[in-house]
């Protein structure tokens, strides 16, 4: 059975947060010759190459398993130490976590702010589509993650949070330009032809809104036609669907006062686009992920639907 003395995980990791040896080093106050060689030690433990040495650094296949061993292993001495009254230092445990850009900016941060200021810990938090957001956990980046997926990654357990609500909306002149037919119906070939905001290249909800549309009216439509905006940040892709440059899916509770006061056009008020989030973390035992974990809960359940 291999030994991974905990220096050499905890430098290996470093390496990996920082990108490069030579930054890892700066953080860890030891040389680079030394961060390669505890590098060197740890991949002889394990009888095979940990790290791609690229800009920034990769792990590789083997490596990810150590990286998530490596995670595992700083977050059980954290919490050790803190029942044990030790840590005085004031190091604090970093714990990543993968969200997803509308939960972030609806309801997540407030999850974080109420976490309790004597757990001594600091967030490293990824953007990623929820769709998407699990191969960060199976690689060991983060720790825990909100996502649309409900089977549990390998070493995690899941529970659902509840539903997040999209509506359709778009500009009242950008309606009067493109959908004259309102609210009398939209035809998914109409809503296809017409200018659509799109979060980035990975959002696939503003199509798999019209198909929905044509599975109802009995149209397949194969392909995608109108031109597409990538506005890759919550708040603005908002307001770019506000100004007029095309129409997309917005969350409920940030689109509804524009809806009341008539900023914004609800599209189909009869079909409302729901996706269902789900929280999965490490199940190795942790106060840390305890206490995020039932925070988490808690506010999400002010925001999200219950499913």
């Amino acid at each position: 059975m291999p030994q991974f003395p905990s220096e050499q995980l905890l430098t290996f990791a470093t390496v990996l947060s920082e990108g490069t040896l030579d930054a890892a080093a700066r953080l860890l106050h030891i040389t680079p010759s030394a961060v390669s060689q505890r590098l060197k030690a740890l991949e002889q433990s394990a009888g095979r190459v940990l790290l791609q040495r690229s800009n920034p650094a990769q792990p590789t296949e083997a490596g990810e398993v150590v990286l998530r061993l490596a995670r595992q292993v700083a977050q059980l001495e954290a919490d050790a130490g803190r029942e044990l009254g030790l840590g005085s230092d004031g190091a604090q445990l970093a714990v990543p976590i993968v969200v997803n850009a509308d939960s972030l900016a609806v309801w997540f941060l407030q999850a974080l702010s109420q976490i309790p200021v004597d757990l001594n810990v600091t967030f490293d938090l990824h953007r990623d589509d929820e769709q998407h957001s699990t191969s960060l956990l199976r690689s060991g980046t983060v720790m825990a993650a909100v996502t649309a997926t409900p089977e549990p990654v390998q070493g995690c357990r899941v529970e659902s949070l509840g539903v997040m609500r999209y509506l359709a909306v778009a500009a009242p002149h950008f309606v009067d330009r493109w959908f004259p037919g309102l609210p009398d119906g939209l035809e998914a070939k109409v809503l296809n032809a017409a200018p659509t905001v799109d979060f980035d290249r990975k959002d696939t909800y503003q199509w798999a809104f019209v198909q929905s549309r044509s599975r109802t009216g009995g149209e397949p439509l194969p392909v995608r036609k109108g031109p597409r905006h990538y506005v890759p940040a919550s708040q603005d892709f908002g307001d770019a669907i506000r100004l007029g440059l095309g129409w997309g899916l917005i969350p409920e509770v940030q689109c509804g006062p524009d809806i009341a006061d008539g900023r914004l056009i609800e599209l189909a008020p009869e079909r409302p686009f729901d996706v269902p989030l789900y929280w999965q973390r490490w199940r190795t035992a942790s106060r840390v992920l305890d206490v995020l974990s039932e925070t988490v809960r808690n506010v999400s359940g002010q925001y999200l639907r219950k499913p």
